[in-house]
């Protein structure tokens, strides 16, 4: 096996989303001269949100991310803040890869967009990359070093890196709750239901206490970039369109939404998009404790945080399945999401009549 046959790669590019190369190659060369010729142009598949290209200029490769066509919620698909924020998120948090130029004209290619270094390694998607084999040992220490690189970020101290400035801190759950409330409604279709007693279960169970610190908002493992020589270690982790100053219990409750186990039912191994059912990884419930225990922090009941991260992700999938059923996108990917809306919220009501992880 060698280290590039297991290396994350790009596809072509979806019908419909082809970059305008007349009107960006110029301002890519004004901007970065060392970039020269046409680029070979291919996109990564797994992104269900911002789109993102690679440019490949001989033998140099680069990033581009640029938010979806179509309506979009407010204060989502930000490509300045996102660009900001890891320009200052670097110098103190190993993992983020480096920023090279930010545009803000949409009427260049159709939408604000920022360039990137390429962060070359596997990205472990639905499953780990065909040749690549892991003992249950290994796929333990990569779970162990995936959940450590989340609290290295929640531990930064964001003031003396004069990082204080990206959010408003305090009165986040609230913010949160009210606000992932309101866009799921904004974004509803005749054919996902209301979800008003998660909703209102949410607004009434918020806990009186919360910690603020940095948090990525949608940490998971096909948001790694992992070494293709030494695949349990974590080169980068990306995607920071949704960090801010944070809950970090709120950030785990995220995380937990995506993580289906080798025991959950059907439906949930139908969505898996992430390996953690493999032999050695973690279950739901150990991570929490693994998190608790190495932050040394208290927690009687992680409910509300379970049931935020799934009602959340509902509500995530229904603004994306909102720009499908308006034609907005044509991404068949996206066609049944509304069928895992209705599968997300039932998982919240259940998770709050038992009161417990599931």
């Amino acid at each position: 096996m060698s280290a590039t046959s297991v290396m994350d790669q790009p596809v072509a590019v979806r019908p419909g989303e082809e970059l305008d190369l007349e009107h960006l190659l110029p301002w890519i060369t004004a901007h970065l001269p060392d970039l020269t010729g046409t680029p070979a142009v291919r996109q990564y598949s797994g992104g269900a949100s911002n789109w993102t290209y690679c440019l490949s200029f001989g033998e140099k490769d680069v990033i581009l991310r640029r938010a979806p066509a179509g309506t979009k919620a407010r204060g989502a698909h930000d490509m300045g803040r996102e660009y900001r924020l890891q320009n200052a998120l670097q110098p103190v948090y190993r993992y983020v890869p480096q920023m090279l130029a930010y545009c803000d004209d949409a009427g260049l290619i159709g939408s604000e967009f920022y360039l990137m270094q390429r962060c070359h390694g596997i990205i472990p998607r639905r499953n780990l990359p065909r040749g690549l084999k892991l003992k249950r040992p290994q796929t333990r220490e990569l779970c162990l070093n995936v959940l450590d690189a989340m609290i290295d970020l929640h531990e930064v101290d964001y003031r003396s890196a004069g990082l204080d400035h990206l959010a408003k801190g305090e009165g986040y759950v609230q913010r949160q709750i009210e606000g992932w409330n309101q866009r799921y409604l904004n974004a509803k279709t005749w054919n996902v239901p209301g979800a008003g007693y998660v909703r209102r279960w949410l607004v009434d169970n918020m806990p009186e206490n919360e910690r603020i610190c940095l948090t990525h908002n949608d940490f998971r493992f096909d948001n790694v970039v992992l070494d293709s020589a030494e695949p349990t270690q974590v080169n980068a982790i990306l995607d920071w369109e949704l960090a801010t100053l944070g809950d970090p219990l709120m950030d785990l409750g995220n995380t937990l939404a995506y993580w289906v186990e080798a025991g959950d039912d059907f439906l949930a191994q139908q969505t898996r998009r992430q390996p953690t059912h493999l032999s050695g990884m973690l279950n739901r419930q150990e991570v929490v404790e693994y998190y608790l225990d190495k932050r040394s922090l208290s927690v009687n009941d992680f409910t509300f945080y379970e049931v935020y991260g799934l009602f959340r992700l509902a509500a995530i999938a229904q603004q994306i399945y909102y720009r499908y059923y308006h034609k907005q996108t044509r991404n068949p990917a996206f066609k049944h999401f509304w069928f895992f809306v209705h599968y997300l919220i039932w998982r919240c009501r259940r998770t709050i009549r038992h009161g417990r992880l599931l």
